[in-house]
């Protein structure tokens, strides 16, 4: 079996590409240039570099949010178009649930925050099953970051982007996921998806959107103005 993994819902985008019987590979892209201009060609040269043809792909792999609203239509679009050319199955994975799996598999109850601006997070729970897999504790929402850390379970492990503005004021008790797994990768988004598939999940290649949580800055200023 193999999957081509994208992650573009924040600005540190990258790809995967894996196999049921051997080592993935990573690539990840220029943050320092957007995701529209390097992810085709990265994924180009992600499937040249393991001799791969875009018919050889069977899954391709995506997160859907929440995230950069930019990001995820792209990500979204490009999974979209690249299943229907090649004939592939199409997976979403929930950008929360791509972290929660970096955590340690010690950890039992995983609580992920993503920065949503506004003083805000987007939040979900996780508890790690005796299988490995990840059932959905608290499903992802909208929550002022002063009631997300004010919630925070006693015995669970805490990550995501959002420590990078909230790990200071973390109460005592929360332990923490090392910084490095702090954001989401197209390799953990591929193995997650690589998993449901092996348990028959697919989707639809015409249906499948991403998952904003709210509406965009945009949107809301147009509402703003009365049109």
């Amino acid at each position: 079996m193999r999957v081509l993994a994208l992650e573009t819902s924040g600005s540190a985008a990258s790809l995967a590409v894996l196999e049921a019987d051997g080592r993935p590979r990573s690539l990840p892209l220029d943050p320092a240039r957007r995701s529209a201009q390097t992810l085709a060609p990265g994924i180009r040269q992600l499937l040249q570099g393991v001799g791969w043809k875009p018919a050889d792909v069977e899954l391709v792999a995506v997160a859907i949010g929440p995230g950069s609203f930019t990001g995820l239509r792209l990500g979204v679009m490009t999974a979209k178009a690249f299943a229907y050319a090649t004939g592939a199955a199409v997976l979403g994975v929930n950008t929360l649930e791509a972290i929660a799996a970096q955590a340690p598999l010690s950890a039992a109850r995983i609580a992920v925050a993503v920065d949503a601006q506004r003083s805000e997070v987007y939040s979900a729970c996780f508890v790690r099953e005796p299988s490995g897999d990840l059932r959905t504790e608290t499903p992802t929402r909208i929550v002022a970051a002063d009631s997300w850390l004010a919630e925070l379970a006693a015995d669970a492990i805490v990550t995501g982007p959002a420590l990078v503005k909230l790990a200071y004021r973390l109460p005592p008790h929360a332990q923490v996921v090392p910084p490095d797994s702090w954001f989401p990768t197209a390799l953990a988004v591929g193995q997650l998806a690589m998993r449901r598939f092996t348990q028959g999940e697919r989707d639809d290649v015409w249906n499948l959107a991403p998952l904003y949580f709210r509406r965009s800055a945009a949107e809301e200023k147009w509402d703003g103005q009365g049109k």
